[in-house]
């Protein structure tokens, strides 16, 4: 979806698949880290990897640690992570 020029990718309950890398220019993707029936944590990591969004923020993370897909994320590219407390809302600067 594209709001103000911003386009973010909402990956939903969703694995890690190949054509993640076709999906262009993102500028937030809100990716599942660990629950059942989605990426778990490595596999969140390679989607964004593949992805190459400015921002990754990880959901669906009641089972999963944030802190570690962040440092996963982080050493291999130079997409920011954003961890979000429950409510909290994140603005993407240009």
């Amino acid at each position: 979806m594209t709001v103000e020029g911003k386009t973010i990718y909402h990956a939903g309950d969703t694995d890690y698949i190949p054509e993640m890398r076709e999906l262009g220019k993102v500028d937030v993707a809100l990716l599942p880290i660990g629950v059942t029936f989605t990426t778990n944590i490595q596999e969140a990591v390679e989607a964004a990897i593949a992805i190459k969004p400015r921002v990754a923020i990880p959901m669906h993370r009641l089972k999963a640690d944030p802190e570690e897909f962040k440092d996963k994320v982080e050493a291999r590219s130079d997409i920011k992570v954003v961890s979000l407390k429950i409510g909290e809302l994140y603005h993407l600067k240009t």
